[in-house]
C-alpha cells in the first residue's frame, strides 16, 4: 500500500512539475513580470527536490529488500577482517603484539617506520612476520561454506624488506646472547627458527652466526640454566633443519660445538636430551660429519639413552647410531660401548624393532658383536619374530641377514640354527615367501645347513 501511495506521489508531482516548466516559459516573454518568473522558479525546485526525495527513499527501500532477499547472507567474522584494511584476509600474518593482520598492509604500516601494534599500540619488541596458517584456512573455510568469493592471494610482500627486517633482527639477538638477557633471546630464537624457514637459512648466511650459538660465555651460562640449556638445543636442531647449515654446524670452527651437544645428551632434562640426539641424528646424516662426531665420544651417550629406553630420545639416539655406523670404526665403537646389548633388550621387549633389527644387522659383521647376540638368545628371538605376522617384511629380512652372518661367522653355531630351524621349517617358508633379498639369504642358509648336515652325518 505505502509503495502504491509513493508512485501516485511521484506521478503527481512530475504532472504539477511540468505545468510549472510550462508556465516558466510562457513567462519569459513577459520581462515586466519578474515577481511572477521568480515564484514560478521557486516553486519548481521545491517541486524538483520533493521528487529527489521520493526517489532516493524508492531507491533505498529497493536495495534493503533485495539484501534481505538474499538467502543465508551473512557478514564475514571481524577476526577474518584485517585491523588495518577491513577486509577479508588473504595472507595473514602474526605481529611481534600476537595481533593478525594483512601481510600487504602491516607490511607497508612498518615500512613507513612504525614502531607499534596499529590496533593495541603496544610497542613491537621486533617486526618479523610469522604467516598465520590456522587463520587463513579458517577464512577459506567460511568462504566456501557461505559460497563467499574466496580472497584473491595478495601481491607478494617485499621481499628485500623483510630479508633485511629478519637480517637485523637476527643479529640483535645474536647480540643478545652474550648480554644479560641471554635466556629472552634464545627463547625468541628458538621462536622464530621454529617457525620461519627463512629464519634458519639466515644462520648460514650471515657470518659468525652459527658460532656464536656455541660461544664459551653462553654456554658457561647454559650450562647453569636448563632453560637456556634447552632453548639454546632445539635452537640448533632448528638451525640444522635446514640441509645447507648442517655441514656449517660443525665446520664453525668451534670444537665446543660437539663437546656442547654430547654434554646435552646426558642432561637430567629429557627434552634437552632428546633435541640433542635430533641433532647429532641430522648431522651425521653427512658423510663429512661421521669421523668427527664418532671420535668426539658420542657414541657412549647415544647407545646409554637407548638402553634408557625414553620414547622421546630412543628413536633419534638410533638414527644416529644407524647413520654413524656406517663407518667401520664407529661400529667397533658402538660395540665395545655396549650397543649390542642396549639393541638386544630392545628387540626382546619389541620396542622399535625396524630401527634395531636394522642396528643389529650393521654391527654383525663383527665377531665380538655375534658372540654376544648368541649369549643373550638371539638365534631363538630371531626365529621367533620370522614367525611372527606383526614384524614388517623389512625387519624379517634384518633376521635373515643377521642368521646368515651367524651361519657363516661361526660353524658351532649351524647346528642350533639348525635344530631351531627343523622344529617350525621357519627358514623354508622365508625362502618361499620372504623379499627377494630375504629369500637369497635365506635359501644360502639352508643350503649350508645341508652340507653341515650332510658332512655331520657321513663323519
Amino acid at each position: 500500500m505505502a509503495k502504491r501511495v509513493e508512485g501516485n506521489a511521484v506521478s503527481e508531482l512530475k504532472k504539477e512539475l511540468q505545468s510549472v516548466v510550462e508556465a516558466l516559459v510562457e513567462e519569459e516573454d513577459d520581462d515586466d513580470d519578474d515577481d511572477c518568473n521568480l515564484t514560478t522558479t521557486d516553486s519548481a525546485i521545491q517541486m524538483l527536490s520533493a521528487l529527489k526525495e521520493l526517489k532516493l527513499k524508492q531507491s533505498t527501500d529497493q536495495e534493503f529488500v533485495e539484501i534481505k532477499n538474499l538467502v543465508g547472507f551473512q557478514e564475514p567474522p571481524p577476526e577474518f577482517r584485517c585491523p588495518i584494511s577491513g577486509l577479508l584476509m588473504k595472507d595473514p600474518v602474526v605481529l611481534a603484539s600476537g595481533q593478525t593482520y594483512e601481510e600487504q598492509y602491516i607490511t607497508g604500516w612498518l615500512k613507513d617506520g612504525h614502531q607499534k601494534c596499529p590496533k593495541t599500540d603496544q610497542p613491537l619488541p621486533h617486526t618479523l612476520l610469522i604467516p598465520n596458517h590456522s587463520i587463513k584456512k579458517m577464512v577459506m573455510n567460511w568462504c566456501k561454506l557461505h559460497n563467499f568469493d574466496m580472497p584473491r592471494t595478495s601481491p607478494p610482500a617485499d621481499d628485500e624488506y623483510a630479508a633485511t627486517t629478519n637480517n637485523e633482527r637476527l643479529v640483535q639477538l645474536l647480540d643478545c646472547l652474550s648480554s644479560s638477557s641471554a635466556s629472552d633471546a634464545a627463547k625468541e630464537l628458538r621462536l622464530l627458527t621454529s617457525r620461519s624457514p627463512s629464519f634458519r637459512a639466515l644462520f648460514g648466511e650471515i657470518t659468525g652466526a652459527i658460532p656464536q650459538l656455541f660461544s664459551p660465555l653462553l654456554l658457561d651460562k647454559a650450562y647453569s640454566d636448563a632453560r637456556l640449556h634447552d632453548d639454546l638445543v632445539a635452537t640448533v636442531l632448528n638451525v640444522s633443519a635446514h640441509e645447507s647449515n648442517n655441514g656449517k654446524i660443525l665446520a664453525s670452527g668451534n670444537p665446543l660445538a660437539v663437546s656442547f651437544l654430547i654434554d646435552s645428551l646426558r642432561s637430567k632434562n629429557v627434552e634437552t636430551r632428546s633435541h640433542a640426539a635430533a641433532v647429532i641424528s641430522a648431522l651425521s646424516a653427512l658423510d663429512m660429519n661421521k669421523d668427527v662426531i664418532g671420535e668426539s665420544g658420542a657414541i657412549k651417550p647415544l647407545v646409554d639413552l637407548i638402553a634408557e629406553g625414553e620414547p622421546l630420545a630412543l628413536n633419534e639416539a638410533a638414527n644416529a647410531i644407524l647413520n654413524l655406523c656406517t663407518v667401520i670404526e664407529n661400529r667397533e665403537r658402538a660395540i665395545s660401548e655396549g650397543a649390542v646389548v642396549a639393541v638386544v633388550d630392545k628387540i626382546v621387549g619389541r620396542v622399535l624393532i625396524d630401527e634395531m633389527l636394522a642396528i643389529l644387522a650393521t654391527l654383525s659383521c663383527h665377531q665380538w658383536a655375534v658372540e654376544e647376540m648368541d649369549e643373550h638368545g638371539m638365534i631363538l628371538c630371531l626365529f621367533e619374530m620370522l614367525r611372527e605376522n606383526s614384524i614388517s617384511e623389512q625387519s624379517k629380512e634384518h633376521c635373515v641377514a643377521i642368521i646368515y652372518v651367524m651361519c657363516f661367522s661361526d660353524r658351532t653355531k649351524l647346528r642350533k640354527i639348525r635344530e631351531v630351524d627343523d622344529a617350525y621349517e621357519t627358514l623354508r617358508r622365508v625362502a618361499r615367501t620372504g623379499t627377494s633379498r630375504a629369500k637369497r639369504k635365506a635359501s644360502s642358509i639352508l643350503e649350508r645347513l645341508n652340507r653341515f648336515a650332510f658332512v655331520s652325518h657321513t663323519a
